[in-house]
């Protein structure tokens, strides 16, 4: 694992924190950094709720990216309740590629941060619903 993935998990830990906020909330189960192509790194945690409120931490932290002025990422990973290192889920792939329809399959994504192994959402997501390049608005 080279050092920008090691930098990205050292900050994704050190938001996780998973804990019950309330009886109907629990948040930090997951924790998420996405790299933005400035170099910039953003963290976000997942939020879980008794109904369908809650939030992935991957797109906690690309709402996090956007809300800070940045739009295109250049590396994601999440890190598990169990501390290791999974691939996004279908609906944060989702906005990963609206996010950048023409540019999405060079996004990395560490799978495995033991073996360093990391594939590019081009690879999990090889052929999208939407064309690249003919989304709309």
């Amino acid at each position: 694992m080279d050092a920008i993935w090691q930098e990205m998990l050292a900050a994704a830990r050190a938001v996780q924190n998973g804990r019950e906020v309330s009886e109907y909330v629990s948040c930090g189960g997951v924790a998420a950094a996405v790299r933005s192509r400035s170099g910039r790194i953003y963290v976000g945690v997942c939020v879980d709720t008794c109904s369908t409120l809650g939030i992935c931490a991957e797109r906690n932290a690309i709402f996090n990216m956007l809300t800070n002025g940045e739009q295109t990422i250049d590396r994601v990973l999440a890190v598990m309740s169990d501390g290791s290192v999974g691939a996004p889920c279908g609906a944060c792939r989702e906005l990963m590629v609206q996010l950048m329809p023409n540019e999405y399959p060079t996004v990395r994504i560490l799978m495995d941060g033991e073996m360093g192994r990391e594939v590019t959402l081009g690879e999990l997501t090889p052929d999208w619903w939407i064309v690249p390049g003919v989304a709309k608005r």
